[in-house]
Formats: structure tokens, sequence, C-alpha cells
């Protein structure tokens, strides 16, 4: 693993904790999102059944903490706090991207101490689909599973953040043939994942037929990568790439439009995350079709404070999630699908613009 690479993965960490690379203008959507209250719920709120079956494996709540970090010292520490906190919670978590351990075998602990540390949670591995488009493949694919005896294999789909990374490769051609070669041979499912810029409804069925199980879709309106890129270039006084940061800061398609755009087109598990922030928003995700809500942001700034700040912080939001469900009269995960949602406001109209009833939501 190069020097620069390190520093990059070191980068992202520090710049994610200590700068406000948030999307400026652009939301996820979730404030055009509401529910319906009941004034009379007709249920026990301890008796709320929050659990869920995904890619067969039971978790406590659809909760995932995603793909945040691996290939360092601190991300090593940033596994293990995360790993622990979801084996106790009975939660899944993701690990970010492995290419640094395939290409320097000293760097698998960082991402093997996942497995270590939580031996029964649903653990998902994750490989660039640049790094598949430029060479990588079902060897590499095998061993990333290996490394932390994953339940499921993400490829994450980066575009917009190597166009703003000074070292970033852009050459996808040929990605979506490398993803089907992946599904056609490996007996774990493969995740597409986008990382902050969502998934279109074209796409998400592309990837449906060339063999993915799940999609994750990642929409706008969170942490944004080229705002990340954006301050790596200030930092090294890079002004053309510091200027692209800053031209693609909002760009994407908002998280709450990509989970309708892609629940709406696909029959395969739905991951929403994007700038999830609360187990409201994760609600009102699953509500809008998703499987599960995936949150890294939240999860990383808890896992540098330790194990029990983590637990904390998961805890907290299943507690909101199990406060909606209450609040909506739904005793379990499966009703809480079928709950009325009002969509106005610009998530509305791009909805409309794009051929798609968000009334419907309204008529359950």
């Amino acid at each position: 693993m190069s020097d620069e690479t390190k520093r990059r993965k070191a980068d992202h960490i520090r710049i994610s904790l200590n700068e406000n690379v948030h999307a400026k203008y652009l939301t996820t959507g979730f404030e055009d999102v509401n529910f319906v209250h009941s004034a009379l719920p007709e249920i026990e709120r301890n008796k709320i059944d929050t659990s869920t079956t995904i890619f067969g494996h039971k978790f406590a709540a659809p909760l995932i903490a995603g793909a945040i970090t691996g290939g360092t010292e601190e991300a090593e520490k940033i596994n293990a706090t995360i790993a622990e906190a979801v084996e106790e919670l009975g939660l899944g978590m993701g690990v970010g991207s492995q290419r640094a351990a395939l290409e320097d075998r000293r760097l698998e602990k960082t991402f093997s101490v996942a497995r270590k540390k939580a031996p029964t949670a649903f653990l998902i591995a994750n490989l660039g689909g640049i790094q598949l488009a430029n060479g990588y493949g079902l060897k590499e694919a095998k061993k990333a599973l290996e490394m932390i005896d994953a339940d499921a294999l993400a490829i994450h789909l980066n575009a917009l953040q190597e166009t703003a990374q000074p070292e970033g490769q852009t050459n996808f051609k040929g990605v979506l043939e490398r993803i089907q070669g992946l599904t056609d041979e490996l007996e774990k499912p493969v995740i597409a994942k986008e990382t902050g810029a969502g998934i279109a409804a074209e796409e998400a069925k592309k990837l449906e037929t060339a063999g993915v199980k799940g999609i994750d879709v990642s929409g706008a309106g969170g942490t944004s990568f080229a705002a990340v890129e954006y301050y790596r270039a200030k930092s090294r006084n890079n002004s053309s790439q510091r200027r692209l940061g800053a031209a693609f800061w909002d760009w994407g398609i908002p998280t709450v439009a990509s989970i309708v755009e892609v629940s709406e087109t696909v029959k395969i598990p739905v991951i929403a995350s994007g700038g999830i922030r609360s187990g409201v928003d994760a609600a009102k995700s699953i509500a809008l079709g998703a499987s599960a809500a995936s949150l890294s942001k939240p999860i990383l700034q808890s896992a540098v404070k330790g194990t029990k700040e983590t637990v904390k912080t998961l805890s907290l939001l299943m507690n909101e999630l199990r406060n909606v469900m209450f609040l909506v009269g739904a005793d379990s995960i499966e009703q809480l699908k079928k709950s009325p949602l009002i969509i106005t406001g610009k998530t509305s109209e791009w909805l409309r613009a794009r051929g798609f009833d968000a009334e419907h939501y309204a008529r359950r």
C-alpha cells in the first residue's frame, strides 16, 4: 500500500470528523416525507417487534452501520468498535474498501478484526467497481469475502468521488459486465452500493438484471465525497481539484427520491443510505420501500469515542424507530412498510417529473 493511499484513507476519516462535508443546498428529501399520526395505535409499545430478515439473516432491527474505513491503524480500532456494538445489538455492518489489504496483506487485520469482534453479525465486504473495471475479478472478490468471513459483498460505485480526486480513476467502461461476472460465480449475495450520489431507476434495473441481490442507494443530501475531496485539494493547494470539488458538492439524486425510484423498480432488497441521521429517517426509508437503513457518519462519530458510545448511538436509533412504529400503529416491520406517507415539496416534484406516483403512498 502506497504512502499516498495511506494518507488518503487517513484524510477521509479526519475530514469527515472535523470539516463540514454535508451537502450545502441539496437535501435528502426526508423533510418532505411525513407519516400520518395514529391517535389510536391500539398496540403496546414494549411489544413492538423491530426484527426483520434480509438476505436470509435475522436482524434485531433493520439497521446497518455503513461502510466507513479500513487499511490504517486508526481504521482497525474503528472497525473493532463498530463490530462489538453491532454484535451486541444484533445489527449489521459494512467495512470500507478492502483494496488496501488486497495489495498489502499486512493490512488484512484492519478488516478481519470485524469478524473477530462480531462472530454472528451480518458483515458486508467491500470492493470498488472502478477496480473491477480495471483488472480486479473473481479472485479478489473471494479474498475480500474470506478476509472478514463476510455474509455479502458490496461493490461500491463512486464515479463522483473518482472525478474529484487528484489521483482518481475514471475508466468505468465494462463495470456492469464485471459485476455480472461476480454474481454468476459467487455464492454470497452481491450488493451494488453508491457512495453519496444516488442510484436512478434505470441503473437499478440494469443491476438487478446483472444479478445483484441488493442495492444500497446511498443518495445525495448527506456527506458529499466531492466536499471531502475539496478539503483534500485545499490542504494541498490544488486549485483546479478544489474548484471541481466545490462545483460538484451538491451533485446527485436525493436519498428519498433514489429510495423510491429503486424500490419501485426492482424486486430485490433495497438499503437506504445517504444522510440518514435518526431512527425517524430510518422508519421513513422502510415505509418508502427499503428493507434496511444504513448510517455511516453518525456511527463514525461515535466509534472514535468507543464501543459504549457506539452502542448508545445505535440503541437510540432503535428506540426512535420503535417510537415511530408505535405512533403509526405498526407492531412489526411489515406493518411499518404499509403505513401511509404524505410526500410533499421538491421530492414530490422530482418523483412526478420522473413518472412516479408519490400520492399512492398516502392511499395505503
